[in-house]
């Protein structure tokens, strides 16, 4: 990372200035004052404490990934002297998928000193963000579920969160699909997933998408299965299903009828709910997949500019299974830790404190995270600024397909999704 390299040099300098003072003095001042070389042992750089919380074993959604990936960064960044000499402490947290869960967690944090909530998952964003807002603790790169990610002035969202990715999956399928049925869970957060779809629908010139809501825990999607396909037609008809982890349920149940009609509706969803795994899992190129529409928020994972953050699971992760390269929970979480350790880098100061990093974010901190999303800065001017996601930053999405089995970009680049997200009605 080329952050690392700039640091490493730094702190070379640093260490050999240190030394070439040390041995100018006396073997008693040696005893007293060499203990503050940067970047060795009894170095007067303090840790730094941040904690990452998800979902885990639980009967919905599930991100045990993210903690596991932010344990294997602090291993990778620990192992080479630190953050500009800080050694980098985790804290995780089962945040359980409930209220009282998400509040625990941060109450944890503040308790044990966390510095910052990093890379986490959590829809429950008033439970956590009040007690971080209350000790002054910035949250950096949520995976962009709850609200309060955008609209909290100690939120720092790396992605355009759900709602970047139901605008541009209406993008996406305005251009191929006739009618659309959006299957989706009844919670709150899912109520905005509607009309965030049919905001990108309606900028590609396409009618609005028949609203099928569902039990965010449900083990059975029968019912729904064939209202989605009656809803969406058989000529050039798509379903489209953003269930988390319980999209497979619904994606099994859409294709155990033995109905023509079925097998001729195109599948899509976005890169939180589905990825490459559950494709290889249920058939790949022969599974109801193939041809499927994706739309995510960074590149597909094939792609070479995950390269760094492979090679770290593969040297640092020691086989945790856990751990999915290809998941977009892991990838936010990788590129939220880059975000930490290019704000503790820009700072330099021995001790890093919550008002410090957050500060560093305010002021315009510019993060470059080798192309997995454009540039990312947290300025005032930076910000979409709409009622409903008024600090979102990054709200550029990629749109995939699945072909042979194998996610892959569908175009280029990343699309722009800003005005579509401006243009939703506010829910």
């Amino acid at each position: 990372m080329t952050g690392w390299h700039r640091s490493s040099s730094a702190r070379v300098r640093r260490t050999a200035t240190a030394i070439a003072a040390c041995t100018a003095v006396a073997v008693g001042a040696l005893v007293g004052g060499c203990g503050v070389i940067p970047g060795i042992s009894g170095d007067s750089r303090e840790p730094v404490t941040v904690m990452t919380f998800a979902p885990a074993d639980t009967r919905a959604t599930n991100m045990a990934g993210m903690p596991a990936m932010a344990q294997a960064y602090a291993r990778y960044v620990n192992a080479r002297g630190g953050i500009d000499g800080h050694e980098l402490r985790i804290l995780t947290c089962n945040e359980q998928n409930t209220t009282a869960g998400a509040a625990a967690c941060a109450r944890r944090a503040v308790k044990e000193g966390a510095v910052a909530v990093v890379g986490s998952y959590s829809q429950h964003g008033r439970a956590f963000m009040a007690p971080l807002e209350a000790a002054g603790i910035p949250y950096i790169g949520g995976f962009g579920i709850s609200e309060e990610e955008f609209s909290s002035y100690l939120s720092y969202p790396v992605n355009g969160g759900q709602a970047a990715l139901l605008a541009g999956n209406g993008r996406q399928l305005a251009a191929g699909c006739r009618r659309v049925a959006l299957v989706r869970p009844d919670t709150v957060a899912g109520d905005d997933l509607p009309v965030l779809l049919n905001a990108g629908l309606s900028e590609g010139g396409a009618r609005t998408s028949a609203d099928i809501k569902t039990a965010e825990d449900s083990t059975e999607y029968a019912q729904e299965a064939e209202i989605a396909r009656e809803r969406a037609g058989s000529r050039k008809g798509c379903v489209t299903a953003v269930l988390g982890e319980r999209t497979e349920t619904f994606f099994d149940s859409f294709r155990r009828p033995a109905d023509e009609d079925a097998n001729t509706v195109r599948v899509s969803s976005v890169l939180s709910s589905v990825g490459q795994p559950l494709i290889d899992s249920t058939g790949g190129a022969k599974g109801p997949f193939e041809g499927a529409y994706m739309t995510g928020w960074y590149p597909d994972a094939g792609d070479a500019r995950w390269g760094t953050m492979r090679n770290v699971i593969r040297e640092h992760a020691f086989a945790d299974d856990r751990i999915d390269p290809a998941d977009a929970g892991v990838q936010t979480t990788w590129i939220a830790y880059t975000v930490l350790q290019k704000v503790i880098e820009s700072l330099d100061r021995p001790e890093i404190t919550p008002g410090a990093l957050a500060h560093a974010l305010d002021k315009g901190v510019r993060v470059d995270t080798g192309g997995l999303t454009p540039p990312l800065r947290w300025r005032f001017e930076d910000m979409l600024g709409t009622p409903g996601f008024p600090r979102a930053i990054n709200r550029s999405v990629t749109f995939q397909v699945v072909r042979n089995g194998r996610l892959v970009a569908q175009q280029p680049g990343f699309v722009d999704v800003s005005t579509t997200m401006s243009d939703a009605p506010t829910v």
